[in-house]
């Protein structure tokens, strides 16, 4: 498509941010929408996307937050008056033995892994289906697919990611909109800083991001449903 509007959540740093530059240095003409809460951040992913050669635009927002949601997608629709990718990635990790979890904890992550996405969703992809075309890529994880210890509210969220999207999947494939999850092993990310693990067994975020471009660039007559991504000499 000529000049996209691709609307990016948790694009201020991280995966979010590689995306953001991914579209920007090889999709001319690209218009991005970066969503975040940290505006420091968040402006300095559009400065080094606009010096790619892209429109690149910051959208405060809460996006576990109904009405925070409502504004952006307002702002967004004035703006560029629709949006051609959606992509969720908007999202964080906390831990702790299921059995000392406090409730704080699980409501948070399930408010800004799951709802969150649930949020944007319906507030953008009804314009696709008015058009009749779009993308949605959800970030899930391989925690979506595969449980593990002190994981509790991560894991139930993303397997929440995961069976979220195979409905939006079922449901909008008749209204040209195609859906696929994203499910990324350990990524590098600043979230990881000071946790003792080193980036040689992760992978780079920008190869989520290409994967997700790559996808992206396929004819309208195919879907990519799911991008399951390991690590090659990790196990996370």
């Amino acid at each position: 498509m000529k000049n996209p509007v691709v609307l990016i959540t948790g694009a201020s740093q991280g995966i979010g941010a590689a995306i953001a530059k991914t579209f920007a240095a090889e999709s001319p003409g690209v218009r991005l929408v970066l969503v975040a809460r940290k505006e420091k951040n968040l402006r300095a992913t559009a400065r080094a996307c606009a010096k790619l050669g892209a429109t690149a635009e910051v959208f405060l927002c809460n996006v576990a937050d109904e009405a925070s949601v409502a504004a952006m997608a307002r702002a967004v629709t004035r703006r560029f008056r629709h949006v051609d990718v959606l992509i969720n990635n908007a999202g964080k990790f906390a831990g702790a033995p299921f059995l000392e979890m406090p409730v704080a904890m699980f409501d948070s992550q399930i408010a800004d892994n799951l709802r969150s996405l649930f949020l944007v969703s319906k507030a953008i992809v009804p314009g696709m289906v008015r058009r009749k075309r779009g993308d949605v890529f959800n970030m899930s994880s391989i925690a979506g697919l595969q449980a593990y210890a002190f994981g509790a509210a991560y894991c139930a969220a993303k397997f929440g990611v995961t069976g979220l999207t195979k409905v939006m999947r079922a449901e909008l494939k008749d209204k040209g909109v195609r859906v696929c999850c994203v499910h990324p092993g350990a990524v590098w990310t600043p979230s990881w800083a000071g946790s003792g693990l080193t980036a040689e067994k992760m992978m780079p975020a920008e190869d989520i991001a290409r994967a997700i471009l790559d996808v992206y660039r396929l004819s309208r007559r195919t879907v990519v449903e799911e991008i399951i991504l390991r690590p090659q000499l990790g196990d996370l």
